[in-house]
């Protein structure tokens, strides 16, 4: 993928080292991931708040967490560098693309978040994370999370590298904040509290399908004005969407499958949905039965 513009984002808090500037490594030790990882627990936080559950007791009553004595980072500084900056870029063009996109399609005015940068844990209006997490939306302080180690993991253990992976994991987690705004994770909140487990795990799948599709409303959009999608580009974010899938994870790390738990969607679902908002790039295309109809 290209860029046509350079505009970063200046909506970056960089927590990997205390007094370290944006776009400097930090160097310091941080908690590898344990456990099941990644973006299979991309919206922990979130739903713990949309159930009613202290997101805070799931955090840190899991064995997610390590100690961080001793961690070294597999990506060097220069490599660090490299992902804080193209991390700036496509927030900046998250900021631009969904302030046009509110204005012309929902009459409303965007609010920024802010994304912070942390290696091994970090502290959230939801509580402590680890790394292990992976990325994931506060709803409480609008702001996205993401060691930069977890790129070098979607590469290596979830087999789905290249930049514009990258970018679906960032604009993914957007959906999410765009989610917030439009009142959708306050809905789910409300109407969680009444449901039982499996219907919770349902809107729970329909959250987190709609995020992936407003994932790709944003690349669809940011293509008429910032974005160039080169061979192979969407099919590096499909593979992102599909290595990331409830069924996909399950059989990974469990040897089989419960559908009754899915909390994601399926890796078939979740690229369905992408691709969706990608061929409509309209919001209102994105309305998933259960949620609130948006547009």
């Amino acid at each position: 993928m290209r860029w046509r513009t350079e505009r970063r984002s200046t909506n970056i808090e960089d927590r990997r080292s205390s007094g370290i500037p944006m776009g400097r490594s930090s160097g310091i030790p941080g908690g590898k991931a344990t456990g099941i990882g990644g973006l299979a627990l991309i919206l922990v936080l979130v739903l713990a708040v949309a159930m009613g559950v202290d997101p805070g007791q799931i955090i840190s009553g899991t064995d997610y967490a390590s100690d961080s004595d001793g961690y070294q980072s597999p990506l060097t500084d220069t490599q660090q560098d490299e992902l804080a900056d193209h991390v700036a870029l496509v927030l900046g063009d998250t900021e631009s693309t969904w302030a046009t996109i509110f204005e012309d399609q929902l009459g409303k005015t965007y609010r920024e978040p802010k994304l912070v940068l942390y290696t091994g844990y970090v502290d959230s209006a939801c509580g402590q994370a680890s790394a292990a997490v992976g990325p994931f939306y506060c709803p409480a302080d609008e702001k996205v999370y993401l060691d930069l180690d977890f790129f070098y993991a979607l590469q290596q253990e979830y087999h789905a590298p290249g930049d514009f992976a990258q970018a679906y994991v960032i604009s993914h987690e957007i959906g999410h904040h765009v989610q917030n705004l439009l009142g959708t994770i306050g809905y789910v909140d409300r109407k969680t509290r009444y449901l039982s487990d499996a219907d919770a795990n349902e809107l729970s799948v329909a959250l987190e399908l709609q995020a992936d599709c407003y994932a790709g409303v944003w690349a669809k959009q940011a293509m008429y004005d910032d974005l160039i999608l080169e061979s192979g580009d969407l099919e590096e974010a499909m593979n992102a969407a599909s290595a990331v899938g409830d069924d996909t994870l399950q059989m990974q790390y469990q040897g089989y499958v419960v559908p009754d738990s899915f909390t994601h969607g399926t890796s078939a679902q979740r690229v369905s949905w992408f691709r969706r908002g990608m061929d409509a790039g309209l919001v209102r295309d994105c309305n998933c039965p259960g949620l609130p109809v948006i547009g």
